[in-house]
């Protein structure tokens, strides 16, 4: 049996569809939205609404600035549209509508932060099968999905953005979540366990947000393999857990590589 996994898609809708060529099964991990291209500013959804001038502009202030600044140079863009939010829902109906087109069958596909996965049953065609908190069997294993991102204890999830709002989970919501994935041998999940070298991203220079409630099932159920995305630039893309594999499947968008899962 041969499975390829891919994560952190952000529009490469063309490698996407190269993404299940000679593999009995595709599987994605989410942030299939292209929604600020930091490396082509004329693309994604900021660059298709206002231009790659203005992108640019928005990407040295998120790199040198302040966040106050940032979000001041983000609201300025905003104002200048009459309907924004349509706007944005107009330019993610776009991509999915090529991504999901994009998708080889059988594909299996779990949200990540990058999402608006109440959109996903109006794009996901035959052959591709939406998963989230639940377990499939493919190939005789036990695969266990949970997409999108955990907030800190604590934190309260952001107020409602009138223009589009990422994927982000209550903790108490990702855990239970988690908590009904049993007997899981392959753990497909967007945002990877709470272990320091698989969310610490070299490039940002800080740890993006991990699990803790993955990192406990990987303990108690040691699945063969636990894939995650996430963060684009890890400071170890895998670690050994116990018999768990940990492997975060990389930065899709850019290597246009699937990772293969062989059994």
């Amino acid at each position: 049996m041969r499975v390829h996994v891919v994560s952190d898609v952000h529009g490469n809708a063309e490698a996407l569809a190269r993404a299940g060529d000679g593999a009995d099964a595709l599987i994605v991990l989410g942030d299939l939205l292209d929604f600020v291209d930091y490396h082509q500013h004329d693309r994604g959804i900021l660059g298709t609404l206002f231009g790659p001038e203005k992108v640019s502009t928005f990407a040295r202030l998120r790199r040198e600035g302040s966040r106050e600044e940032s979000l001041a140079f983000s609201r300025s863009l905003w104002a200048t549209l009459e309907d924004p939010a349509s706007a944005v829902d107009d330019a993610i109906r776009t991509q999915y509508a090529e991504l999901f087109g994009a998708m080889s069958a059988p594909t299996y596909a779990t949200p990540g932060n990058v999402d608006s996965p109440h959109l996903w049953p109006e794009f996901a065609g035959n052959g591709v099968t939406i998963v989230d908190g639940e377990v499939v069997e493919i190939g005789g294993l036990r695969f266990g999905f949970v997409g999108g991102v955990v907030l800190p204890t604590g934190t309260p999830l952001p107020r409602k953005n009138p223009v589009w709002r990422a994927y982000l989970r209550r903790r108490e919501e990702f855990d239970e979540a988690v908590g009904k994935l049993s007997d899981v041998q392959v753990l497909c999940t967007h945002v990877p366990p709470a272990f320091p070298e698989l969310t610490y991203d070299v490039i940002a220079r800080k740890h993006e947000l991990g699990s803790t409630a993955l990192r406990e099932l990987i303990t108690a159920q040691q699945p063969r393999w636990s894939v995650f995305g996430h963060v684009h630039q890890p400071l170890s893309p895998r670690l050994r857990a116990g018999r768990t594999e940990c492997r975060n499947v990389g930065h899709f968008k850019v290597t246009e590589r699937p990772y293969v899962l062989r059994w």
